[in-house]
């Protein structure tokens, strides 16, 4: 079991199912997913994306690391890891296959996710930029073409100052203008307020927005 469980998924030891008669789950019982708390990628050569995601986006490589396997962590993270690295034994997907689209990270401030473009303009990884109205988003693809998205969260008390009739929800990001409206170091995210969400919901149903 355990030497599958290496050949398959490196890191992983896997369950004993044997004992388990019936999986069902407990009628009335609440799963409660507070976030994604890290990321792990197949990558076709470590170092390579080691090199990557530490000179480009700022992580940190973790002690720990394996042969064919790297652990980082997000330079504000106070996270065991959020991001691991293990060896690929084939090759990534065409886009649009089934799995994996994107991962967004999330920067502090509208200064850092300004940082965050040279940088991707520098390495040539830059691949988009977004205004989402309550998001500002930039995306890019690491070395193997996986995509990935840095983004700033519109502070909750201002989200519904964005989310207005007519505003798309995808438009071109200019991130000067944001600064001016935002302020450069303005914290945003993450989300606290849990009824934001079906408050708008609410007035755009009832046509308040």
């Amino acid at each position: 079991m355990e030497d599958r469980a290496s050949a398959v998924h490196p890191g992983r030891t896997l369950p004993d199912t044997s004992a388990i008669q019936d999986a069902r789950p407990t009628p009335g019982a609440l799963v409660s997913i507070r976030s994604l708390n890290h990321a792990v990628l197949f990558v076709s050569d470590v170092e390579r994306s080691v090199a990557f995601y530490t000179d480009v986006l700022g992580f940190e490589r973790l002690a720990g690391s394996f042969p064919g396997g790297a652990f980082l962590r997000g330079a504000a993270s106070a996270n065991d890891h959020d991001l691991g690295l293990f060896q690929a034994s084939g090759p990534r997907a065409a886009d649009g296959a089934v799995g994996l689209y994107h991962l967004a990270w999330e920067v502090g401030t509208l200064a850092e996710l300004a940082s965050v473009r040279e940088r991707l303009l520098a390495s040539g990884s830059l691949s988009g930029a977004s205004n989402h109205a309550a998001t500002k988003a930039l995306y890019g693809r690491d070395p193997d073409g996986i995509e990935f998205e840095v983004t700033w969260l519109v502070p909750d008390d201002r989200v519904e100052e964005e989310l207005v009739p007519g505003v798309p929800l995808t438009r071109p990001l200019d991130i000067a203008a944001e600064i001016a409206r935002y302020g450069a170091t303005t914290p945003g995210g993450p989300r606290t307020d849990h009824t934001l969400y079906a408050r708008l919901a609410a007035a755009f149903a009832a046509g308040q927005r």
